[in-house]
Formats: C-alpha cells, structure tokens, sequence
C-alpha cells in the first residue's frame, strides 16, 4: 500500500484459503484494493503455497529483477516461532522464473518450462522423481549415494515406493520429518537404509530441504512444498536451487548436519510405527539443535 502510495505498480496475490488466515486475508485484499493496488486470488482449484516476493526496478537503462523466495508464509505472527529459510537474489534464471510464476498466478501466461525452480504442479514431482533415481544410478554403479529431506509430512504413495526402491538400491536415506509420515524405515528388505527422525522443540520446525549426494557434489533445493499429493500435483509450490558454494556449504554441512546430531529434541521413527525420543540420561555429549542455531543466528 505504501508502494502504491509512491506510485509504484503493485500486484498481490492473496489464498483465500489461507488456513487459520482467511479472515485477515479478506481483510487485507480489500483494503489493499482500496489503495490501488490489483489483487488476484490464484488459479482456480490450485491453492498457492509457494512463498515469492518480486521487485522489479529501474537502474540506469536497464531493468532488474530482485527476489525473495523461502518456506516461511509471510506472517509476522508465525515468524516468530516456525523455523525457516529465504533466499534474497538477483539472479537472473531465479527471478525470471519467478516472474514466469506470477504471470502463471495472475492469468498472463502458462508455462511448461522452467530454468531454475521446481514448480507445482509442473515439474516438482518429475524432478525430484529424476533426483531419487540419479541416487540409485550412482549406488547400482558402486558409487557413494545419499538422500536427505527435510520437511513438515510425508505422505505421498509414489514418493515413498521410489524411496523404498532407493533403499533397496543401496542409497542411503536420512528423513528429517516433522509431522506425519507414512513409510516405515528399518523394515528389512524394504527401507534397510532409511532413517526417520522428528525435532520437537520450543520452535515449529518449518522449513523444507531436498538434498542429493550427486556423486559427491551436492544439489540442494529448498521451498514450501512438503511431500504429499497435495502439495506435488494440487498446489501451486516452488523449490528453489542453492545455487551458490557458502549457501550449498551452509545448508548441507551445518544445517542438516546439526538436525541429524541432535540428541535433545528428537523422535526416531522404529519400524513398527512408534516413535522414541533419542534423549539418553546422563550423556556427555548432549546437542540441541535449535538453542544451536537461537546462538547461532541470533542478531545483536
């Protein structure tokens, strides 16, 4: 509205179906119509959940594309107390992919490729399909192969016959599910190499990471799209890649590192579908992972 207010050219989504948020987001859609600014509400029988922000501007002669892209919902209430991730970037395939999205969301154009992003319902599933099975590629060929994701549930029927097959391939599986989740790991001749942990904490574990060893050179995509048929094939969602070395280094090595060293506020999911908590009294060598990352991240 402020944008509006300097006479800057606003486009703003809203989900109606916003869970817990429908009323505050009418709310809003009408005041910011009252402002000027123009207000779509998605395509229809697709709820959008992707998390996107896009600033076009003028610089000299040229135009460029800023953009933010993350897991977090763009909430000032939950963001105090979900953990999540962002991307601020300039760079050019990301932000004109984001653009191609909005023009998607906002009836201007449909598009089937992307350059960057995995989108839903486009080619999220395929991709991370192809991804799952350029593991067990490498693990038939001798070659080191991991897997790791993070996110909210795990419920999709396909997803997880293609981790299955992974595990069975040689491909070793660490889940790092928060929620709900329909495989069972540690079922002999079935999902041998997958492991399945939940961190419970003071803080809502919210964000979403896709890792793949890639024979030694990691691929890491992070978004809003958890892994059910929902989210894959009936909402409009986003992945995007980490691209740069730091970002890659700081998501895989630390990140993801950490959540599977922690020893204070993880659940490990057994084989017959009851979960434990991994906390053994009297340990010297305790880790919580989110005090780690409240020191670790918090800003003077």
């Amino acid at each position: 509205m402020r944008a509006r207010e300097l006479d800057k050219q606003v486009t703003v989504l809203v989900e109606l179906k916003a869970r817990f948020d429908e009323e505050n987001n009418i709310t809003w859609a009408r005041a910011l119509e009252r402002a000027g600014v123009h207000v779509v509400y998605g395509v229809p029988n697709l709820k959008t959940h992707a998390k996107m922000c896009l600033v076009i501007r003028r610089e000299g002669d040229v135009l460029r594309r800023y953009a933010h892209l993350g897991t977090g919902n763009y909430n000032a209430s939950t963001a105090r107390v979900y953990t999540d991730i962002g991307l601020f970037t300039s760079n050019p395939a990301i932000t004109a992919d984001v653009a191609d999205v909005f023009n998607f969301l906002t009836g201007y154009a449909k598009h089937e490729q992307f350059r960057a992003l995995l989108v839903a319902p486009v080619n999220l599933r395929n991709q991370l399909t192809a991804f799952i099975q350029r593991e067990v590629a490498y693990a038939q060929a001798g070659r080191p192969a991991k897997i790791i994701f993070k996110a909210n549930s795990l419920v999709d029927t396909q997803m997880i016959e293609h981790l299955y097959a992974a595990s069975n391939a040689g491909v070793e599986i660490d889940l790092i599910i928060r929620g709900m989740c329909a495989l069972r790991p540690g079922v002999p001749g079935m999902s041998d190499r997958i492991r399945v942990r939940s961190v419970i904490g003071r803080y809502l574990e919210h964000s979403r990471i896709y890792w793949f060893g890639n024979d030694g050179h990691p691929e890491i995509y992070i978004g809003s799209a958890d892994i059910m048929e929902r989210n894959l094939d009936r909402r409009v969602e986003t992945l995007f890649p980490a691209n740069d070395p730091a970002m890659r280094s700081w998501v895989g090595e630390r990140m993801l590192d950490a959540y599977l060293r922690d020893t204070e506020r993880t659940r490990v999911l057994h084989s017959d579908g009851t979960w434990h908590r991994l906390r053994e009294q009297g340990r010297s060598d305790t880790f919580d992972v989110q005090r780690f990352f409240t020191d670790e991240l918090t800003v003077e």
